[in-house]
C-alpha cells in the first residue's frame, strides 16, 4: 500500500512540473504546483474560478496512529454533525498509513484530514494542505511530550541503559515517534542507529503493546496516544514506566485542501470552531474541549524545527526517503507474519 502511494506520488509529482506556477514569486519549501505569494507557508488558493472545488461529498479522515476503525467510531457524532453544518454528506476514510494519507489529500480525494504531528509538513508542502485547527481547551492549544517507554519491571533506569537493546520507532515521518527521538536522545548519550538498531513497529500503539509483551525493551511513543490506550483499558498503566520525557509539542492538527472553494473552506472550519464536543472526544482526548484556530506558520514552529535538526526537512527527498524505509519495513513484518502463519502447529499434547 505504502509502495501503491509513492509510486502515483511520483507521478503526480511529475506531472506538476508542467504546470508549475510559473509566475509565483515566491514557493518556498512547497511543491512545483503550489505558490505561497504571501509568504504564510502555505499553498495559496487558486486565483482561477475554475480551478476551486466544491465536492457534493466531503471525505474525512483521522491520522492512522492506531486502528482506523477506532477513531471511527470516536468521531463518528462529530461527523454527524458535520453534515448538516457544512450541508455535505460526509464520508469517512479509514487511512492505514501516511502515504496514503497526503497521497489522497494530494489526488484531490481527501478534504477533511487529522494528520499526525510530524506527517502535517509532508501534508502541507506535497499536498497542498491547510492546517487550520487544532484540538484544545479553555487553557489553550493541547500538546503532548514524547516519552520512552519501559516495562515496569525491567532494569531500565535511564536511556543510556538502552545500548544494545530492542527499541521500536513507529514509523519515519512521526515527530515523536522517530524524528524527536533522533533530536533529542543523542544529548542524553543515547544515539539511534549507533547505540542501537532502529526498529519499526508501525505505529504508536504497535510500540506500547510491543513493550508489554517484551518484543520492544524501550520505545519512543506519543504521550496522549499512551494516555488514551490506558483510559481505554487496551493497556494497562502499571505495566509500564517512563524513563524519560520532552517538553510539549502541538498534537495532531487538521487541514483542508488548498483549492476548495473559499467560502467552503470558511464554512467547514467555523463548524469546527463552534462544535460543542460531545462525551465520547471528551473521555478520548481527556482534559480538551474544543477545536481552535492555528496557523502553519506559527503553531508548527517547533516541529519544523525538530525536523531540519533532525536531517528530515518537510520536502520530497526527505518523504521518499522516509516513505521508501516505511515500505520496507511493512514487507518485511509481513514476510515475518507469512512464514510464522506457515509455520506447522505444534503436536496435541497426550
Amino acid at each position: 500500500m505504502v509502495r501503491a502511494s509513492l509510486i502515483a506520488l511520483t507521478l503526480v509529482t511529475t506531472a506538476g512540473l508542467a504546470h508549475a506556477q510559473d509566475n509565483c514569486p515566491n514557493r518556498g519549501q512547497l511543491d512545483t504546483q503550489y505558490c505561497d505569494a504571501n509568504n504564510d507557508l502555505v499553498a495559496d488558493t487558486p486565483t482561477d474560478p475554475s480551478k476551486l472545488k466544491d465536492p457534493s461529498a466531503l471525505v474525512f479522515a483521522y491520522s492512522p496512529v492506531e486502528n482506523p476503525a477506532v477513531y471511527q467510531i470516536v468521531w463518528q457524532p462529530f461527523m454527524d454533525y458535520l453534515g448538516p453544518c457544512t450541508g455535505k454528506k460526509i464520508v469517512f476514510f479509514p487511512v492505514q498509513n501516511n502515504a496514503a494519507q497526503i497521497e489522497a489529500m494530494r489526488s484531490g480525494r481527501l478534504h477533511i484530514s487529522g494528520f499526525a504531528t510530524g506527517v502535517v509538513g509532508f501534508g502541507v508542502n506535497l499536498a497542498g494542505a491547510v492546517p487550520f485547527a487544532v484540538i484544545g481547551s479553555e487553557k489553550g492549544v493541547s500538546g503532548y511530550k514524547l516519552i520512552a517507554l519501559v516495562k515496569a519491571d525491567s532494569p531500565y533506569q535511564k536511556l543510556t541503559d538502552l545500548k544494545g537493546k530492542k527499541v521500536a520507532h513507529t514509523a519515519p515521518s512521526s515527530n515523536s515517534g522517530n524524528l524527536a527521538p533522533r533530536v533529542f536522545f543523542p544529548e542524553q548519550g543515547l544515539k539511534p542507529d549507533d547505540d542501537y538498531k532502529v526498529l519499526m513497529s508501525g505505529g504508536h500503539d504497535k510500540s506500547v503493546l510491543g513493550v508489554a509483551s517484551g518484543d520492544y525493551d524501550m520505545a519512543p511513543v506519543a504521550s496522549d496516544v499512551y494516555d488514551r490506550m490506558v483510559a481505554r483499558g487496551a493497556v494497562k498503566g502499571d505495566q509500564f514506566r517512563v524513563i524519560w520525557e520532552s517538553e510539549t509539542f502541538p498534537t495532531s492538527s487538521w487541514s483542508l485542501p488548498h483549492d476548495l472553494k473559499p467560502e467552503l473552506a470558511k464554512k467547514i472550519a467555523q463548524c469546527f470552531y463552534d462544535y460543542k464536543w460531545n462525551d465520547a472526544l471528551k473521555n478520548e482526548y481527556k482534559g480538551e474541549d474544543r477545536f481552535l484556530p492555528m496557523t502553519y506558520k506559527e503553531t508548527w514552529r517547533p516541529i519544523r524545527e525538530v525536523a531540519e535538526k533532525s536531517g528530515t526537512p518537510y520536502n520530497k527527498a526527505a518523504y521518499d526517503a522516509q516513505t521508501k524505509r516505511e515500505a520496507e519495513a511493512e514487507a518485511k513484518k509481513a514476510a515475518e507474519a507469512a512464514a510464522k502463519a506457515a509455520q506447522p502447529a505444534a503436536p496435541a499434547k497426550p
